[in-house]
This record gives C-alpha cells, sequence and structure tokens, in this order.
C-alpha cells in the first residue's frame, strides 16, 4: 500500500487513482452489502487487496491510499446528500434505493468525488465509466452511468460546463 509520492510517474499515479476509485466502488458495495463498518472495510481493502498477490500470481494494482480513504469516508458522511443529487439524475420513480447496488456503490464513490474534490467533473465521469465497463460490459449500464453523472456533475461544479 503505497501513497502517491513526486518520485512516481504520471502514468503510475493515474494507474494508481484509478485503481483507488475501483477499490472504493468495491469497497462501498461491500459495506451495503455485509454491514461492515467504513473502519472495517478500508483495513481489509488496505491489507489484503491494494498491491495483493493472488494465487495465480496475478498482482492486484497497488492504488492511492489517500484518494481511497477520501473517497470511503466522503461518500459515506456525504451519503444523503449524493442519493438526493443521484435520485434527481435518474429517470422519474426510479429512486437509488431501486437499483442495482453495484450502480448505488458507483454513485456514491463518484457523487463523493465530484462533491468533494477538485478532480475535474469529466475526469470523474470518465474514470467511473471505464469502472461500469468492467462491471457491466453489455453496455446498458454503462449509459446509465454516463447519464447519471453527467447530470450529477453539473449540479455539484455548474462552473466546469
Amino acid at each position: 500500500m503505497t501513497t502517491p509520492d513526486p518520485q512516481i510517474s504520471g502514468n503510475a499515479r493515474r494507474r494508481m487513482r484509478s485503481a483507488a476509485r475501483l477499490y472504493a466502488v468495491q469497497a462501498l458495495f461491500q459495506m451495503e452489502h455485509s454491514g461492515q463498518s467504513v473502519d472495517a472495510v478500508r483495513r481489509e481493502f488496505l491489507h489484503h487487496r491494494f498491491g495483493a498477490e493472488l494465487d495465480d500470481d496475478t498482482e492486484m494494482a497497488d492504488g492511492d491510499v489517500d484518494l481511497f480513504g477520501r473517497l470511503l469516508d466522503d461518500a459515506v458522511n456525504r451519503q444523503a446528500m449524493i442519493d438526493q443529487m443521484t435520485d434527481r439524475a435518474l429517470v422519474a420513480r426510479w429512486r437509488i434505493d431501486r437499483i442495482d447496488p453495484t450502480l448505488r456503490a458507483l454513485f456514491r464513490a463518484a457523487g463523493a468525488e465530484l462533491v468533494e474534490t477538485e478532480t475535474p467533473p469529466r475526469v470523474v465521469i470518465m474514470e467511473y465509466i471505464d469502472i461500469a465497463k468492467s462491471f457491466y460490459p453489455e453496455g446498458q449500464e454503462v449509459k446509465l452511468v454516463n447519464a447519471v453523472l453527467d447530470h450529477m456533475a453539473r449540479e455539484a461544479k455548474p462552473e466546469a460546463f
């Protein structure tokens, strides 16, 4: 588990930030599914996922620990506000509690990043679309993610558009 330092190249730093976003979505899903606390899930991810080697000699990506922690904390602390933003972005009569739990986790992590960081909204949208593609290769959910995140970004940071 490594926090990015100035010695890490730009590409490596981007990969670490992307991994942190994916891990945040997975951690938020796990919290909802298992009822574990944010601290318990954070410890598990930091000790068993970040840079871990799997049985088949595959290495999990190292992630940006600071971004991962911020996304988890902000998603939990601002969940009600983020969920309301998501509800406004969803099609009429489709509330966040009616959608797939993986999408809920994705919207919460992305919402936290949109609301609480200086990351440009277009970067946030593209990063979470890539994450959606890894969970939903068929593409329908990816279109939903794109539309919802675009709406959320315009609400959170209208000056960026």
